[in-house]
């Protein structure tokens, strides 16, 4: 039966680099948010009031995606999300209508020190390699990784969750 999985983790942490490589071994689709807002709203983007402007849009991309996925899991085909959902209660709200619509899924929690994080967002900025969608500005990378809320026992409980090592260096599939 196709599922879903769902990739979480602090920017950093080397999601787009596993999840390139989990799409390419099940033959899923990959359907990453900042390649979506990076795509239809980067030409648009204000010089002030970012983060409302970034937040609307979020939210109907991950609302877009979210549909997409439904059909293509009733098409039979696995499905890689990776759709930010650094805090708790967005995960839920995404746990609430997997649930609903029967749909497998499995979590694949990233996470590695703030540092190491922080460099990799670095060298992704200035390589603008295979995972690179858009810079992320170092008081981005701070906010963004004092919201990440780790996933806790309770959340975790009753699930198919995989909790990876993201530590070493990321290295892109090929």
């Amino acid at each position: 039966m196709a599922r879903i999985h769902l990739i979480i983790g602090p920017v950093g942490a080397g999601k787009s680099t596993y999840a390139l490589r989990l799409a390419d071994e099940r033959a899923a689709l990959r359907l990453n948010l900042d390649e979506w807002m990076a795509a239809l709203f980067r030409p648009d983007r204000p010089s002030a009031g970012v983060m409302e402007w970034y937040v609307e849009r979020t939210a109907r991309c991950v609302a877009l995606i979210g549909a997409l996925a439904r059909r293509l899991i009733a098409a039979g085909s696995d499905v890689v999300l990776e759709i930010g959902l650094i805090r708790r209660k967005e995960r839920e709200e995404l746990y609430r209508w997997v649930e609903d619509a029967g749909i497998d899924l499995t979590v694949y929690v990233l996470d590695a020190p703030r540092d190491v994080r922080r460099a990799r967002v670095l060298r992704r900025n200035e390589e603008q390699g295979e995972t690179f969608s858009m810079a992320v500005p170092l008081e981005f990378f701070e906010l963004a990784s004092d919201l990440w809320e780790p996933p806790e026992d309770d959340e975790l409980r009753g699930r198919d969750v995989r909790l990876l090592d993201a530590t070493a260096p990321a290295r892109p599939a090929r």
